[in-house]
């Protein structure tokens, strides 16, 4: 019988976060606010099993996503889904593929995926900033706070509307209708603002000069140790307002948070660059993986 796929559903939400729970990794891709946020870019659908999400993207391929739910004292082997024909899945964390490298043994091919790798960070040093290696950063947070009379709130449903203003001028700025991916990443930020109401787990943190929202973030709590950060914009031509955002928002959001997981850098160079900028203190690492 052909396993069922459907679109992603919000009231399905609370039964998929007790199956990500049960997973030994969780990369940023499979929050729930990820994947929502995502679902029309992708054409993300899931199929549910008895102890185990499947997710699958149909846009611009056809390709499926790690299964979410537990990975250990699984006979993967056994499988119905993976037992026969070729298949194919993106965005393997690496403590699964070496679980899947001993189900399957030379069945199984695997491919770094280097631009899908989540960066980790210590809350405590961008919290802090302390030391030679964040020298650069803290001096433009400084200059920030020296040079504006700004304002930091912890983000809320009536902060919404402001965000997607700055939003849709940071996309003026940025000339995002000449780039798919901008506009892609547009969409994804406005689906998410806009049920923001329905998505507790959600984080955000506002940035203030003379009123103005300046910068937002918009984070998640992964697990009880970790946040991920989906989204963080600023206005242009404001010196450091990315520092004061980034710094502001862990100083408090962050409390009794010990990792916060950045997301990706897609394999964009100026972006690899900001991101290794911050000295994470490890990967999650993913790879694209194919059972033949």
């Amino acid at each position: 019988m052909p396993h069922t796929f459907d679109p992603l559903q919000l009231n399905l939400r609370s039964a998929y976060l007790e199956r990500l729970a049960r997973c030994p990794a969780k990369a940023s891709d499979y929050s729930f606010v990820n994947l929502w946020g995502w679902a029309e870019e992708y054409g993300l659908e899931w199929s549910w099993g008895e102890s185990h999400v499947w997710i699958r993207q149909t846009r611009p391929e056809l390709i499926n996503w790690a299964p979410v739910g537990p990975w250990c004292d699984v006979d993967w082997s056994k499988c119905p889904r993976l037992a026969s024909g070729a298949i194919r899945f993106t965005r393997v964390p690496e403590s699964l593929l070496d679980i899947w490298k001993q189900a399957f043994g030379p069945r199984l091919e695997s491919f770094e995926a280097r631009g899908h790798w989540d960066y980790i960070y210590s809350v405590q040093e961008l919290r802090t900033l302390a030391g030679n290696k964040f020298h650069k950063k803290k001096n433009h947070l400084n200059q920030f706070k020296k040079q504006y009379a700004y304002e930091y709130r912890s983000f809320g449903p009536e902060c919404v509307e402001t965000a997607l203003e700055l939003q849709a001028q940071w996309c003026h700025w940025r000339e995002c209708e000449d780039s798919g991916a901008l506009v892609a990443e547009n969409n994804a930020i406005a689906r998410v603002l806009k049920d923001w109401d329905r998505l507790p787990e959600l984080r955000g943190g506002g940035l203030y000069i003379n009123g103005e929202m300046v910068a937002y973030t918009v984070a998640e709590t992964l697990d009880a140790e970790t946040l991920v950060i989906h989204f963080e914009k600023g206005k242009s031509g404001v010196r450091g307002v990315y520092q004061a955002i980034n710094q502001l928002f862990l100083e408090t959001e962050g409390v009794g948070v010990e990792r916060v997981n950045r997301e990706q850098d897609l394999n964009d160079s100026s972006l690899r660059q900001a991101k290794l900028g911050y000295h994470p203190i490890g990967f999650l690492k993913k790879y694209l993986v194919a059972l033949d």
